[in-house]
């Protein structure tokens, strides 16, 4: 193997495993790619305290250090992807790692809250990453939440809605648009859409049940960004990418009483084949 593929994830820790850092590393690994990472924060949750989310960000130096160490191979970046990034300062650092390596295939999660809180982990978080990195995505991966903030229409709830925002966030900069609406639409399908600036694909599987989907969203993310780096077009790595995270959470587990993780080689595991 002699062209193997290195995906960079910048993004927060999740010590549970579903989600953040660990899955996106889980998720380039199943596609046969060479994960680096730089972490921006480490996302606590409380089991004495109603499973309550904590966020310490990294200070900007050592992230700054990280990203030297990532950018120190000799080997280029074939793809690389943001998660959690726990304010400005981070954004900004990121922004200018990409302008200045020339990065491609560039993957912008917007994360901008944990798993079951319903508040933006910081409201300038959100006008940084609309303004500052959003131009700059090959792909945006916002959820419904995160679509409607993007996009200044505030709550989505139909198909409908969706395309609208597609359409505003493309126009702020992102090459295409994939709004995971996954479970929260309703109905029995679990949809999301895909938006290249031109035409609407909508990707539509059965919902699942029970839905173990702790870290789907992330998942999904890394999976286009896997798929890019192995030469997929954007479209046809987001296709792929819903396949994947479906056998994911498909092969989900309890975790614990509160939360039920994705299983990230559940994929491969159904097809047994590698990817």
């Amino acid at each position: 193997m002699t062209d193997i593929k290195r995906t960079l994830t910048i993004a927060g820790s999740d010590s549970s495993g579903g989600a953040g850092i660990q899955a996106d590393l889980k998720t380039f690994a199943e596609y046969g790619t060479y994960g680096l990472s730089a972490l921006t924060a480490i996302a606590t949750m409380d089991p004495d305290n109603n499973w309550s989310h904590g966020v310490t960000a990294i200070d900007v130096p050592v992230l700054e250090a990280q990203l030297k160490t990532v950018f120190a191979s000799d080997h280029k970046i074939a793809a690389m992807k943001t998660g959690m990034l726990p304010n400005v300062a981070i954004i900004k650092v990121i922004a200018k790692a990409i302008k200045e390596q020339q990065l491609e295939n560039i993957v912008i999660d917007p994360v901008m809250v944990c798993k079951g809180e319903d508040e933006v982990l910081n409201p300038e978080n959100a006008e940084a990453l609309r303004d500052i990195l959003t131009p700059l995505a090959t792909v945006i991966t916002p959820n419904l939440f995160e679509a409607g903030e993007l996009s200044g229409l505030g709550k989505l709830t139909t198909l409908e809605d969706m395309k609208k925002a597609a359409e505003k966030i493309h126009d702020l900069g992102a090459k295409n648009v994939v709004i995971k609406g996954g479970k929260a639409l309703e109905g029995d399908k679990a949809i999301d859409l895909f938006y290249d600036g031109s035409e609407f694909t909508v990707l539509e599987t059965e919902k699942i049940s029970p839905a173990y989907n702790h870290g789907a969203g992330c998942t999904f993310a890394a999976a286009i960004t896997a798929g890019l780096a192995q030469g997929l077009t954007v479209k046809e790595a987001t296709l792929k990418a819903k396949d994947f995270v479906s056998e994911a959470i498909r092969s989900g587990f309890k975790y614990n009483q509160y939360i039920g993780s994705v299983f990230h080689s559940g994929y491969r595991l159904a097809k047994q084949d590698s990817i």
